[in-house]
């Protein structure tokens, strides 16, 4: 008791000394030709680096350095950033509101409620599933919301060594609002698990349904770190060298200045310094200083920090650990595949409709982001065929075909053509997912028998 009651005083004392010294935001564009700075002083708190961070991507952000500083009582830092074409942030509005974020986040206040493909918080229900990946498994949870009437406003979906992470945001068909059913909730969380364990798995797959809206990217890092998912980083792994386009992750300790030096290399990519933060503050680490710095396609990263009981990393096993538990966080993140973008239109037909299509023809979902907007969705795919390897042009141009050229567009990579063609074959893995997938659909009752 007497440490839940030293926990609660010393939160409130944070408070006050944060409502005693209100943060400080200054945008500048002056300091740096090719970057805005954002410049921020505050009194101290566990997780204000991550809050802070978390507010720059929200608002697309882009960046390219950062210097932290919050060993005591004061936090400041200072990033350079830009706008997704790497111009400065000039907007008077965008400013505004930048500011204001950043200034409710590092005070405590109340935050202004987000919303999910235009619908309020509270307008909204969010689903959570974690568990073993298959290709397929997006198709038959789309298929199993449609069946309930459920509208999925908005989703993303992450895979990971095998595993898979989505939240999905979704109203009532009907009423356009949050399902508050709790016989119907229980209902849709029942038939989710059962997709999500079809299979066999030591791990037993994990959902949740609530009212609300939770911080979608957050969420899913937590949700793919509480599967264990970086349990097979270790493998195959030189920790010398990132050539192979995998991070380079070290940790040492200063002994004379009681820090534990965190290190990280890789190649550049949007939301990099998130994915590494919100690592470490959900390890329970606290970031003393820091620096990011990104050269061409290389970034680097370094951090100093302690646990948040005051100590060092101890044992070899811990820096292990560590190290593995941010090689995922970057990793996650990485697409694999093609990129394919599908604007839905009433003509379209529900989601769950374009999943199977890609499912019967042989495509592996590996990420997702979906959005759903008066009535019409701007949703991206990023697939691989069911082996992972890159999908073939004719096997695109023919679900293409079938969904309209103009509502599906190859965005990112080149179209592997196979070298010699499969003349006459009777079997594909498209068909045997379309088996699979439809059986398991009618055994619990969403899919006529499969003949």
């Amino acid at each position: 008791m007497e440490w839940f009651d030293h926990i609660n005083m010393d939160d409130e004392y944070d408070k006050l000394i944060i409502r005693m010294n209100p943060p400080r935001v200054v945008i500048d564009n002056e300091t740096c030709e090719n970057a805005t700075l954002v410049k921020i002083q505050s009194a101290n708190k566990h997780g204000i680096l991550l809050e802070v961070v978390q507010v720059l991507v929200d608002f697309d952000l882009l960046i390219s350095k950062a210097y932290i500083s919050s060993d005591g009582v004061w936090f400041m830092d200072v990033f350079h950033v830009t706008d997704n074409d790497g111009n400065k942030v000039t907007d008077e509005e965008l400013i505004d509101h930048i500011q204001q974020s950043l200034r409710t986040n590092a005070a405590l206040l109340p935050c202004p409620r987000r919303s999910a493909g235009g619908q309020a918080v509270t307008e909204v229900t969010t689903i959570e599933l974690s568990g073993a990946d298959r290709p397929g498994l997006l198709s038959e949870v789309l298929a199993i919301l449609t069946d309930l009437s459920c509208n999925v406003v908005e989703a993303e979906v992450w895979t990971h060594n095998m595993r898979v992470a989505c939240v999905l945001h979704v109203t009532d068909q009907v009423k356009g609002a949050a399902i508050a059913d709790p016989e119907r909730l229980s209902k849709i969380k029942e038939l989710l698990y059962k997709v999500m364990n079809a299979d066999s798995d030591i791990k037993s797959a994990k959902t949740a349904v609530s009212t609300g809206l939770t911080h979608t990217e957050r969420r899913l890092h937590q949700m793919m770190f509480a599967d264990r998912d970086f349990e097979q980083m270790s493998k195959g792994r030189d920790e010398t060298s990132s050539d192979d386009g995998r991070p380079l992750v070290t940790v040492d300790n200063y002994e004379d200045k009681g820090y534990s030096m965190v290190s990280v290399r890789c190649r550049d990519r949007p939301k990099l310094l998130f994915d590494t933060v919100c690592t470490l503050t959900d390890m329970q680490y606290v970031v003393f200083h820091a620096s990011a710095d990104s050269q061409d396609t290389e970034a680097y990263q370094e951090y100093y920090v302690r646990h948040t009981d005051g100590r060092m990393l101890n044992s070899e096993a811990e820096r292990q650990r560590l190290i593995h538990c941010l090689e995922a966080a970057i990793e996650r993140r990485v697409s694999e595949g093609m990129r394919l973008e599908l604007c839905r239109t009433d003509q379209i037909g529900p989601l769950s409709d374009a999943t199977r299509i890609f499912r019967e023809n042989g495509l592996s979902v590996t990420r997702a982001e979906i959005t759903s907007r008066d009535e019409k969705g701007v949703d991206v795919f990023y697939v691989t065929d069911v082996a992972g390897n890159f999908v073939d042009s004719k096997t695109v141009e023919a679900i293409r075909q079938e969904m309209g050229k103009r509502a599906l567009q190859v965005k990112d990579g080149s179209l592997h053509v196979e070298s010699s063609p499969r003349e006459n074959s009777t079997f594909s893995f498209g068909d045997l997912l379309k088996f699979k997938s439809e059986r398991f659909l009618y055994n619990i009752g969403f899919k006529k028998p499969v003949s």
